[in-house]
């Protein structure tokens, strides 16, 4: 195989291309957002067969860094990387399950959960972020100066880059909107010894600040506006068809917030038909809490779209009403003829607390993709017999209490919007622990009746 190249281009339409190397985030003609493009000539030497085949054989390889779902596949997301540079934590390769009776409950048949909360830390940023750290590791093999690596984050993207930079022995900085994250998101970037700023405003502003500062002080941004993160994700589409055994589903569901994941699925699912892996691509749906759902209108509204300031939701990762990868996004939903959904907060509550009750741990953001999901189902634009894949994002326990306290019957600190209590909602049943005295007949009793009205229940 010649040897493989991959550069920056401007996703605008500018003129020129540029090294991988370079340290601005935005195009240099238009300061607007950059595109990683893959030299395909060289990638096209091996057929579609010889890359399954290639990425299966890898899938069973010890030898490092073959057990990452990202690097098994190396040569679509950064050729240029050697084994020194990489920074892994065993990231992918997370498990595609089969969920019939949750399918049955939401109205379709054939159902699949990819669980991207089994990341290391637990969640799909995990996949983008080993692209980005390896990267700034190179650079600075290379000599370029990188004081740290910063992002603005509503939890998870902190939580990956805090994790990913220790790992490389990197300094990292974080930018959070105070109070916007649950308490075991803001846990993760301090345990691993990140710099963490809490700031009183939204994502958005959050994400203003830290590209400035990014700017001003040479530091190397670690958003999704980096377009070196949707490389790394984009691994997750081949995942998903390889577990299938190379068969396409018809939908792929992506809860949506800063829009970087669905390009980058998007994306994967392309290059893998370009190369001749599959020979179709899905179709997506974006699922958008409707406290923050700026792309749910713009597909309304034939992709127009108009920023927007995010309200209270309890899906606060994807609490952003501009998102910076908004304009990609809808490019490739036109694309696939993909479609966007919004779900209020009451449906995501019972949403996800039907996953829950059919063995998941759910986290609110799938809860959105769920209920999702179901609405498009009820609109018959998804039909029954179709085999759709859910990206879980992340792991429910990242949200514990925030479970918690809806079980309990607690107001919840960051639940529903201004007009909506999800524990008012009928669908999404609590499940508070029974507190009893040590004697046994009473035991007997309260137990036995509880375990007889979970069975007519069921």
């Amino acid at each position: 195989m010649a040897d493989l190249r991959a550069f920056f281009r401007c996703f605008s339409g500018c003129t020129g291309e540029w090294p991988l190397s370079l340290l601005s985030t935005r195009c240099p003609t238009c300061h607007g957002l950059l595109d990683v493009v893959h030299d395909l000539g060289p990638l096209r030497e091996r057929s579609g067969a010889s890359w399954r085949n290639l990425f299966d054989a890898r899938r069973l390889d010890p030898t490092w860094p073959m057990p990452s779902g990202v690097w098994s596949k190396r040569e679509w997301v950064h050729p240029d990387l050697c084994d020194e540079d990489i920074v892994s934590l065993g990231e992918g390769f997370t498990p595609l399950v089969p969920m019939p009776s949750l399918g049955a409950a939401l109205g379709v048949a054939d159902l699949w959960i990819k669980q991207c909360g089994h990341n290391p830390t637990g969640s799909f940023k995990d996949l983008g972020m080993t692209g980005l750290v390896s990267q700034v590791q190179r650079l600075r093999r290379l000599g370029h100066r990188i004081p740290a690596v910063a992002c603005a984050s509503t939890g998870d993207t902190s939580a990956a880059l805090a994790a990913y930079c220790a790992r490389a022995g990197l300094p990292s900085l974080v930018f959070l909107p105070a109070g916007k994250l649950s308490d075991e998101q803001l846990t993760q970037p301090l345990c691993s010894h990140s710099l963490t700023v809490a700031i009183d405003a939204d994502f958005d502003r959050c994400m203003e600040l830290v590209a400035a500062f990014c700017a001003a002080h040479g530091v190397y941004l670690a958003n999704s506006m980096n377009p070196l993160r949707i490389e790394g994700q984009k691994t997750l589409s081949v995942e998903i068809v390889q577990q299938l055994g190379w068969q396409v589903p018809d939908w792929v569901v992506v809860p949506g917030g800063n829009l970087g994941h669905v390009t980058a699925i998007a994306r994967g699912f392309a290059m893998a038909k370009t190369l001749g892996l599959i020979d179709r691509e899905p179709r997506l749906l974006v699922a958008q809490a409707e406290q923050a759902s700026p792309l749910y209108h713009a597909f309304c509204n034939r992709w127009q779209f108009v920023r927007e300031v995010a309200g209270p939701t309890q899906a606060t990762a994807i609490a952003i009403g501009n998102p910076v990868n908004v304009h990609k996004a809808i490019a490739e939903l036109q694309r696939v003829d993909g479609a966007v959904e919004a779900a209020s907060e009451d449906e995501i509550t019972a949403a996800w607390t039907l996953g829950d009750r059919h063995g998941l741990q759910t986290d609110p953001h799938t809860g959105v993709a769920l209920a999702a999901l179901a609405k498009q189902v009820e609109k018959g634009r998804i039909l029954p017999s179709q085999r759709v894949v859910v990206v879980s994002t992340a792991h429910g326990l990242k949200f514990g209490t925030l479970k918690r306290d809806f079980h309990l019957g607690e107001a919840a600190a960051q639940t529903a919007g201004p007009t909506s209590q999800p524990t008012a909602n009928k669908q999404a049943r609590r499940n508070p622990p029974l507190r009893l005295p040590p004697h046994l007949p009473t035991l007997e009793d309260v137990v036995l009746r509880k375990l007889d009205d979970a069975e007519r229940a069921r």
